[in-house]
């Protein structure tokens, strides 16, 4: 899987790297329609990209990858048999202001004490700058699995920065995946946005 494919830009391209593009973008594809095949999409896509950012010394990115598959298993289930508060099946659905602002909260303040795990306990060469998107994506994620709309203005903010980060590091594959799931992510927000004003269950 780590043999090259091709070379963009000065870079070699594995054909891990493209198998893993392939399905993430397929999950983005499913989580659109709020289709429960988006979350195994999640785990295989993941765990090739902790092989993957591993690879590349991105270690706040690779854990996270492994974060997204416990939480994508969770995710699953709570799409399968999560319910909202009212008890009825979870709906696509806006989180409250002050839940809102506690998400904001507590993700910038995870954020310098990743970056300073990161900077102590591994050779990272950009402890900060990798635990910026890992704190935002499992923020995202969370929301995902309990379809809040937020979910995709929190991966508009993490697939930007994810693209800075991936080109810092040469992975050029993954920048114009990042780049595509900022515009998917917008669109999602949009689409989302109106489901949520219809009152629309999926599954």
């Amino acid at each position: 899987m780590f043999a090259v494919a091709f070379t963009a830009w000065g870079s070699p391209v594995t054909w891990l790297e493209i198998v893993a593009f392939v399905l993430a973008v397929a999950m983005v594809l499913a989580n659109f329609r709020v289709h429960v095949v988006s979350w195994p999409l999640a785990i295989a896509s993941s765990a090739l990209y902790a092989l993957l950012f591993a690879d590349s010394r991105l270690y706040g990115e690779a854990s996270l990858q492994f974060v997204f598959i416990a939480l994508a298993g969770w995710g699953w289930w709570q799409w399968l048999r999560g319910r909202g508060d009212d008890g009825q099946a979870l709906r696509v659905r806006t989180l409250p202001a002050r839940a809102r602002a506690w998400a904001l909260g507590l993700t910038l303040a995870a954020w310098p004490l990743l970056g300073a795990l990161l900077h102590r306990a591994t050779d990272s060469d950009v402890p900060y700058f990798d635990a910026l998107p890992t704190v935002g994506s499992i923020a995202g994620q969370v929301l995902l699995g309990r379809k809040y709309v937020e979910n995709w203005p929190v991966w508009v903010a993490v697939n930007v920065v994810s693209v800075a980060l991936f080109a810092w590091k040469g992975l050029w594959l993954t920048v114009i995946l990042y780049a595509l799931f900022t515009g998917m992510a917008v669109a999602g927000w949009r689409a989302w946005q109106a489901l949520a004003a219809r009152g629309a269950v999926h599954g």
